[in-house]
This record gives C-alpha cells, structure tokens and sequence, in this order.
C-alpha cells in the first residue's frame, strides 16, 4: 500500500502572516485524527515554519505517541550552505534536540541541486548520511531534488547508496521542461530508488483554481477538487509515499477519504487531467509553489511567496469597486511599513539562489505584481 504523508511544511498558523504562529492544539487534533487512519508518514524540514515545525512535532507527536506508532523524515540542509562539514553535524544535533527523537527514520540531503554544490558536492555529505546510517541514527538515507532529469541521473549513478529521492510531482508539471516531473520519475524508476512525492497539490495550486477550470472536473463527478492530484500521484510507478501539507481538518479528512479508499484515474480521468493543465498553463501568472524559502534568504524579509499567491488569485479574484480582493489583502499588508512593497525590491537575487522553481523573482515583483497588486486603496 502506498503511504499518505503528513508534511508538517504547511501547518495550521494563528497569524497567516507569522509562519512561526503555529496552532499547536490544533496540530494535535489533526495528528490524532491522521494516525486513526491507516497512515503514520512524517515529513519536516529544519527550517520550516520559521525553524518551529521540528518542536511542533515533538509536541503534538514525539511527548504523546510510542515510537512505533509513527514513521518520520528530515532533511539535512545544505541550502543554507555550509561552509564546513562539522556544521552538517551541527544542524543533526539541533533536530535530534528539537524532535526528541534518537534516531530518523528517513533523512535526506534537502533541496540537491546545481546551485547548492557548495553544500553537498564539495562537501561530503554523502558521506556524513552514511555514516549516520552506519550508527543507527537514520534508517535510509536519500534527497530531495527540484532539479533536472539529468541531473538527478548524475547523482543516483554517482551514489548508489541513495535510497529513496523526494521529487516535486504533479499533473501540472509532469511534461514541464523545466521541473521535468515525469522524466525524473523515469530516472527514479530506472535506478530502482523509491519516490517520494512533494507538491502534489503545488502548494494548493491546483485546488485554488478558476472556476471554469473546476467545471471540468465537476461535471465529470462529485469528488473533490484535490482528489484528482492526489490520485495522479499515487498510480504512478515507483511512488511510495505521496505527502500533503495539510492546513486544517476539513484538508485532512477529504485527503484520507480518499486516500483510505484510494482508487486510480481511469483513462477517462487522465483525459481531464490533460485538459485542465492545458487550461491552467494558460492562466497562471507566477509558477510559485509557495514554499516559503525566499522568505528566508530575503535581507528585507518580503513576503514573497504571499504576493505571488496574491496575483495568482487576482485571475480569478472577485471585487469591490472594482478592487480586487487580493489587491485589498496586498494593500493592507504593506500600508504604514507592515511589510516592503514589491517595487521596494532591491534586486540582490538571493531569493533566485533559493528558490526550488529557479524563478526570476526581483523581475516577477517589479513587472507582474507592482503593476497588478500597487494601486490606491478606494477607502
């Protein structure tokens, strides 16, 4: 059976504007209700939620279930570029400190790409993740990759050791040129490493979509509009675990629902799939998936994941006088210096070297969301 996976990258915030505002209690009642179902998949990251989400998982999982009752993944991050290989030992430490826990069950070199080679290539952090395993303090040991068919070909044939690989996968980038979805499942598969799937949803993206968009799916049927990625996901060869970063409850139930009872997409159904892709490739605006690393690296620490989600939702957005209500949102957002404008950018390109998508961002800001989202408020 294919396990559906609890990323704890998107949890419940009390403030959506402070990642770091986790709401604990209900984190614990969405854990509850996940390790009920048939499903005990954890996914963090060391600098998720602002570095809070490894100490939400201690609390709403580690101080409340027996190790047994659950299975968890981490990564070791070498996008924030080590200058040293004692700092890979240093950031492992820090997670055993925030979990709790005394050993990984996954752990994985986090975001293995191009232009992170100072923090895994020229460093040995091959090395350092077998010799965790070798210790017993993970499991299996693998990465997680935005990048290329052929660059992930490179990195399974020049470490065979690597176990699994965490790939961005969804219907909408399956035959992207540039994130190459299907072709680096066909790499995965051909190396007989497991997948482990992120983004089936790209960051909600494929729910929040047009409404002419969703009528396609619904007159075909009832079931929702999340179910179509997921179930994409989870019939494609080699996946072992498809992971969700679910925000409250009402997500967690519709996923299990169907994820418990999980049946594949028929041809029919692989149809629609390929004609909502064709029909939201020619609205989207920005590619954001919304991860949120931008944020990290920005010196002005610009919400820049927010705006992108904010002009992507102005193609659908409904108004007041005209007034949009995402241009509202990014109208209260900046007023009085809550937060920089776009047209404040400084266009140091930082974000560029983080960013999973190796999007243009400063040239997004300035040309696609000062022109959209910087008008005058009507009140």
């Amino acid at each position: 059976m294919i396990d559906f996976g609890f990323g704890f990258m998107r949890l419940p915030q009390k403030d959506i504007d402070d990642e770091t505002s986790v709401d604990i209690d209900l984190v614990k009642m969405m854990v509850d209700r996940y390790l009920e179902s048939s499903f005990n998949y954890f996914d963090l990251g060391f600098d998720y939620h602002g570095g809070v989400c490894e100490t939400a998982f201690k609390e709403a999982v580690v101080d409340r279930y027996p190790r047994e009752a659950y299975v968890v993944a981490d990564k070791l991050p070498i996008y924030n570029m080590p200058k040293s290989e004692d700092e890979f030992q240093v950031y492992f430490d820090k997670q055993i400190e925030r979990t709790g826990l005394e050993y990984f069950d996954y752990y994985m070199l986090h975001n293995a790409t191009g232009w992170t080679d100072n923090g895994f290539k020229n460093l040995d952090s091959f090395k350092f993740i077998r010799d965790l395993k070798g210790a017993g303090k993970v499991k299996h040991i693998g990465i997680s990759t935005h990048d290329d068919a052929d660059f992930l070909e490179e990195i399974l044939t020049e470490h065979p050791e690597i176990e699994f690989v965490q790939l961005q996968v969804n219907y909408l980038d399956w035959d992207n040129d540039g994130i190459q979805s299907g072709k680096c499942c066909e790499v995965a598969n051909k190396h007989g490493v497991d997948i482990i799937v992120m983004e089936p949803i790209r960051g909600g993206m494929l729910v929040n979509l047009p409404e002419d968009v969703k009528k396609v799916f619904t007159d075909y049927s009832d079931d929702s509009i999340a179910s179509w990625a997921l179930r994409f996901c989870m019939g494609l060869e080699g996946v072992q675990t498809v992971l969700s970063g679910m925000s409250n409850l009402e997500q967690l139930e519709d996923n299990l629902k169907y994820m418990e009872n999980f049946k594949p997409l028929n041809d029919e159904e692989h149809e629609i799939i390929k004609k909502v892709t064709s029909m939201i490739l020619s609205e989207i605006e920005i590619p954001c998936t919304y991860c949120k690393y931008c944020l990290s690296h920005c010196p002005m620490e610009m919400p820049i994941s927010r705006y992108f989600e904010l002009v992507n939702s102005e193609k659908i957005g409904n108004g007041i006088e005209g007034f949009s209500i995402p241009t509202l949102t990014y109208i209260n957002m900046t007023k009085n210096g809550g937060h920089p404008k776009a047209s404040e950018c400084s266009e140091c390109g930082a974000c560029v070297e983080i960013c999973p998508q190796q999007l243009d961002i400063p040239k997004y800001l300035k040309e696609t969301v000062v022109p959209l989202l910087e008008k005058d408020s009507p009140f």
